[in-house]
């Protein structure tokens, strides 16, 4: 049984010609060595013809790679690349043949040195397969190659347009690594282009589930490398820190310890960089947990100082760690977020100065309910004006309460109650004091009859 590919239908094979494609096959290579390729193939299309009509799909199928591979053999790829579409248009053209033969035209992309000729039977290959689902993978893997001959040529912009083309995501017949392997390339080609957008939809395509396998860890790798730059790229560090650590937590980056200190470097120096939130509080005090950090005492303290609630003074900051973290020590190397020569380090350090003062302006709101405008400069080392606008920010994202008096120079960190308000709460606070009373009352009753039933027992052993 053969299934045509014009049709869709079942059709049943009426005559074999096994026999007769293995005797006239040789006979046609022949011809063509000896100069006669039209000849040949004018044959054996006789023949193929035949085999199409009776079904036989797999006769059909050697005879489309015998001309592929004749016209390959005497150096004539005008006529390979003729012959490749002609005969995929033929009528009642079976898939399987088609297939087959499209698998031997890339064979000889793989056997030629040459890129022209290379170039030309790819673009053969690709109008064959174009539009057709059996042979998407091929189509696949062609336009892959196609890809990277371009960006050889330094071709970026059009590398990166083939490659997009594909509907990768829906080939259902492509293994799921090689697919996961063909996103991430259309990922790192958008970004070779700076078209961030494309990426971002493009990542959104890849399942991380994928990665819990331990076979696919360098794709893992590579996968999270490609989100930290195009996050980088979009300033959110909150996203590249969660990208570090899904790269800290590989068990490859786990088993060298340089490579783990490296990533683990880059994570708290991205964490600190995020802006405030539950997720960024949440994550600093689970990493301040890390054992690891022992073993970088500049990252662990540069960590602590975020995590404690204190204000942490820029000045004496940037004297105790400033070296450390933008050239690094001896003992340890700095990692590129905040070098000076990387391209984004002395941005990156100013947003850490930022960072820096929304902390200390936190910290302020935690302890102090009034404070004059001009105490919280001088504590912040900074003129009235900046002080305003980073409280003006971090109100406007509600992470503090305040409200600026500026005639009378005063910033209140608490929200004013009214009278209802402050009346519930001293009677629950009231409500909650008694029921503390009772309970010690009863405990200390408790104890009393526990202490008296034990002299009780003493007294009378000693009667006896």
């Amino acid at each position: 049984m053969a299934m045509s590919s014009a049709e869709g239908k079942l059709i049943k094979m009426e005559v074999d010609y096994a026999d007769t494609v293995a005797t006239q096959l040789p006979k046609a290579e022949q011809m063509a060595k000896a100069g006669k390729l039209t000849e040949a193939i004018d044959e054996l299309l006789i023949i193929e013809k035949q085999c199409r009509q009776s079904g036989d799909a797999i006769s059909s199928g050697k005879l489309l790679c015998g001309i592929v591979t004749m016209c390959a053999a005497v150096g004539n790829f005008d006529k390979l690349t003729e012959m490749m579409i002609t005969l995929s248009k033929r009528r009642s053209q079976f898939k399987q043949a088609i297939t087959a033969m499209v698998q031997e035209g890339m064979r000889v992309v793989e056997a030629v040195p040459d890129k022209a000729v290379q170039l030309k039977v790819i673009e053969a290959i690709r109008t064959v397969t174009e539009g057709k689902i059996y042979v998407e993978v091929e189509r696949a893997r062609i336009t892959y190659k196609l890809a990277i001959m371009l960006e050889g040529e330094g071709k970026i912009q059009e590398s990166a347009e083939v490659l997009q083309d594909l509907q990768i995501e829906t080939f259902g017949s492509m293994d799921r690594r090689e697919k996961v392997e063909m996103l991430l390339e259309q990922m790192r080609l958008c970004l070779a282009k700076k078209d961030y957008i494309r990426t971002q939809i493009i990542s959104r395509k890849i399942s991380t589930r994928f990665f819990d396998d331990e076979a696919n860890q360098d794709l893992k790798l590579k996968y999270y490398k490609l989100m930290i730059e195009l996050d980088e790229h979009d300033e959110k560090y909150i996203s590249v820190a969660r990208h570090y650590n899904a790269i800290y937590t590989t068990k490859k980056v786990q088993e060298s310890q340089v490579d783990s200190l490296q990533a683990l470097q880059c994570m708290i120096s991205y964490l600190l960089l995020a802006p405030y939130d539950n997720e960024q509080s949440d994550m600093m005090h689970r990493l301040s947990l890390e054992k690891k950090l022992d073993d970088i005492p500049v990252y662990k303290k540069f960590l602590k100082l975020f995590v404690t609630a204190e204000v942490i003074q820029w000045t004496v900051f940037a004297a105790e760690l400033e070296g450390p973290l933008r050239k690094g020590t001896p003992a340890l190397p700095a990692v590129y977020v905040f070098q000076p020569d990387a391209t984004d380090g002395p941005k990156r350090w100013e947003h850490l100065r930022q960072r820096v003062i929304e902390h200390n302006i936190r910290i302020m709101a935690l302890y102090y309910a009034k404070i004059s405008v001009n105490r919280l400069s001088q504590l912040l080392s900074l003129d009235s004006f900046e002080a305003e606008e980073y409280i003006g920010k971090l109100v406007t994202k509600r992470t503090i309460f305040a409200r600026i008096d500026r005639p009378e120079g005063t910033i209140v960190f608490r929200p004013q109650k009214n009278v209802n308000a402050t009346l519930d709460e001293w009677a629950g606070n009231v409500s909650k004091l008694m029921e503390m009373i009772n309970q010690t009352n009863h405990l200390i009753n408790k104890e009393e009859m526990v202490y008296g039933m034990e002299h009780a027992v003493a007294a009378t052993g000693d009667r006896e």
